[in-house]
């Protein structure tokens, strides 16, 4: 049971130079812990005169929690890096420092979310890209700009994918707005449906490719038959030149 127990045990994400997906999935591990109010608040610190057992033990459990998150911290952050924070006595001073290091000003910051912008105003669908593809890249854009302060609503990205689809999918998107109240739609949704029709297109694209085949292949059959007696009519009528030219010598 105990080693059951370990393999269960959640991965430390380990900080790969991308502070904002990192932080993400720390703050997730830490607050499914119950640790985050370390990051937030810091370590509970008793008065050494006056302070009650209540507040003396609830200082204790908050050093040993801290302890805890600091260990994470090490296990996430590289050594190289922890070289260069000086102040990490507590948890909450080394994520400030990592934040303050790696997050950004905040005009660098308006930088990048002036270039996620535009990224996403000049998304189009490509062409041969599928609709997971394509989604995936959207949603991608999307999920940068909320880190970076601009959450777009969900009928936002609704209208925006289908405004930007290919062509062979005007029927489609025609279909879409008639049959539903796009301001109301989900983005799964939509990613739900735009999938079914994708398979159906395939499916009749498919069935008429095999059609085509059986159309060639007995137009070959046909050709080679006529191939086949041309050339043993040809073979006679220049036969039958010959032996009149012999016989004229």
């Amino acid at each position: 049971m105990a080693e059951s127990s370990s393999y269960m045990q959640p991965s430390i994400p380990k900080f790969d130079g991308h502070y904002e997906h990192w932080a993400m999935l720390m703050e997730n591990l830490l607050r499914s812990k119950e640790f985050w109010n370390q990051i937030e608040e810091g370590v509970i610190v008793a008065l050494d005169v006056g302070a009650t057992p209540e507040q003396l033990k609830a200082a204790e459990e908050s050093k040993l929690k801290d302890l805890k998150v600091k260990n994470y911290l090490f296990q996430a952050i590289d050594r190289t890096i922890l070289e260069t924070i000086l102040t990490r006595n507590t948890a909450k001073e080394l994520w400030d420092s990592m934040r303050q290091k790696y997050q950004g000003s905040n005009k660098v910051k308006r930088a990048q979310l002036q270039s996620l912008r535009k990224d996403y105003e000049n998304l189009n669908m490509k062409i041969g890209e599928s609709v997971e593809e394509y989604f995936s890249r959207t949603l991608s854009i999307s999920n940068k700009m909320s880190v970076h302060g601009e959450t777009l609503t969900e009928g936002t990205i609704v209208e925006k994918i289908l405004c930007s689809l290919t062509s062979r999918f005007n029927y489609v998107v025609c279909s879409i707005e008639e049959a539903n109240d796009v301001t109301t739609m989900s983005v799964d949704q939509l990613q739900s449906s735009l999938i079914v029709q994708e398979r159906r297109m395939k499916g009749q694209r498919d069935q008429e490719e095999q059609v085509l085949k059986m159309s060639h292949g007995g137009r070959g059959t046909r050709g080679r038959g006529y191939g086949n007696s041309n050339g043993r009519g040809r073979g006679r009528s220049t036969g039958g030149r010959g032996h009149k030219f012999n016989k004229e010598n």
